[in-house]
């Protein structure tokens, strides 16, 4: 079995990142302006660059190969993990929700009882699988905002 990609997002593909993480796929996001250190970055800990950025692409590691990248065509988020689902074969099935979409973390289950004064009361009655993020430690639950993501990820795996 072939290991999931791992990628690092330019900051002008920042909801990209986000999407991706919600699929499971490990994403550094780059906010910084010096494109050396995010080629740097990709080269030593093995992602594929995403970006925007015509420059980046014309780059000696990546026109040889050496580093992967994708140049992003749309400014939209949904038309670029429709890119991805089809450039690259992405899965949107296999590790959803495993990661924080916030910093990247993956997420540890929690007991009802350990979130209990973390949640909405209402979360904390309807809810019975949560998961935290041992970084930042956002709490995530399936709820109405899961089940929108889900279906709208099925939507654009689906074409």
């Amino acid at each position: 079995m072939t290991q999931a990609p791992r990628f690092i997002a330019d900051h002008n593909v920042g909801k990209l990142a986000r999407w991706l993480r919600m699929m499971g796929y490990d994403t550094l996001f780059f906010d910084g302006s010096d494109d050396s250190r995010m080629v740097a970055t990709a080269l030593s800990t093995d992602r594929v660059i995403l970006t925007r950025d015509t420059g980046i692409m014309k780059r000696r590691l990546v026109t040889t190969g050496r580093l992967k990248a994708v140049l992003v065509a749309s400014d939209e988020p949904e038309l670029q993990v429709k890119q991805l689902l089809r450039e690259l074969g992405l899965d949107t099935r296999l590790n959803l929700f495993t990661l924080c979409l916030e910093c990247n973390q993956p997420l540890t289950s929690r007991s009802r009882e350990q979130v209990r004064e973390r949640v909405p009361p209402h979360v904390f009655k309807t809810q019975h699988h949560f998961m935290e993020c041992p970084s930042c430690h956002r709490i995530y639950w399936r709820g109405s905002h899961w089940q929108a993501m889900t279906r709208k990820l099925k939507k654009l795996s689906q074409g």
